[in-house]
């Protein structure tokens, strides 16, 4: 379960942010009013969000998910494997201070960020991506261990981030598109498939029992609601035109 969740407002800047998609640069405004409403979802599952302030210096600074890995145990920055983004990390370590003491930290050469992992049980799968790279994953698995936890990389061939077309959804299902459906890593699992049409929906979260989908995605919420989780859908367009999706808005611990 989760208590708690750290999101970062968008910045006037937005729309400098790093797009590798064609469907225009975001609004400022209408992302503003759509990330509101992205915390108000987050808030219907039980959760306290802390909002941290717009980051002008970093227009992807929104996509808060990538810059730190969470626990009950401990907390890792991530370095990311942009250079425009590095310096986001750093920003995240005093609001961390509120709730872990001596955050463990991805160091160079090593890239990490977190769209590229996920966890289930007390197990990471860690996505070797052009965002983050091996050394940064064996990084990452060192310091798990210290804790009781283990990692797997993932190697990706098409997504960006781990997470891009992946998602899981507890009682050992997941959601899957894109190349993750016939990744081997996760064939033990009960999947819930989703069409190359609805890719974009793969990006969702479970939150206390329920699941934040984005908006406009009519058969991933039917499959989701059949297989018994509660669907809360958001309109997160303006963020999709930075390639960023649903999990990418919040860090949940």
């Amino acid at each position: 379960m989760f208590k708690n969740a750290l999101v970062r407002i968008p910045c006037r800047k937005i729309s400098d942010g790093i797009s590798s998609s064609g469907p225009g640069l975001p609004d400022y405004r209408i992302a503003l009013k759509q990330h509101q409403q992205y915390v108000a979802a987050l808030e219907k599952c039980g959760v306290r969000v802390y909002a941290l302030p717009p980051d002008e210096q970093y227009p992807d600074s929104t996509f808060i998910e990538d810059t730190a890995v969470l626990t009950e145990k401990c907390a890792v920055i991530c370095r990311p494997g942009v250079s425009s983004r590095r310096g986001e990390e750093q920003k995240i370590i005093t609001p961390l201070g509120e709730f872990y003491d001596n955050p463990e930290l991805i160091e160079h050469p090593g890239t990490l960020e977190g769209g590229d992992v996920l966890r289930i049980g007390d197990h990471f799968f860690v996505g070797l991506s052009s965002r983050t790279n091996r050394e940064g994953f064996i990084q990452l698995e060192r310091i798990l261990k210290k804790y009781g936890f283990s990692a797997s990389p993932v190697k990706l061939k098409e997504a960006l981030h781990l997470k891009t077309g992946l998602a899981y959804l507890e009682n050992g299902e997941i959601l899957v598109a894109g190349e993750f459906r016939k990744k081997e890593e996760f064939q033990k699992f009960k999947k819930i498939e989703i069409g190359e049409d609805e890719s974009y929906s793969a990006n969702c979260i479970w939150v206390n029992g329920r699941v934040i989908i984005p908006e406009g995605y009519p058969r991933t919420r039917e499959k989701i609601e059949q297989a018994g989780y509660p669907v809360k859908s958001v309109d997160v367009s303006e963020f999709r035109k930075l390639d960023g999706g649903v999990s990418c808005l919040s860090l949940r611990f």
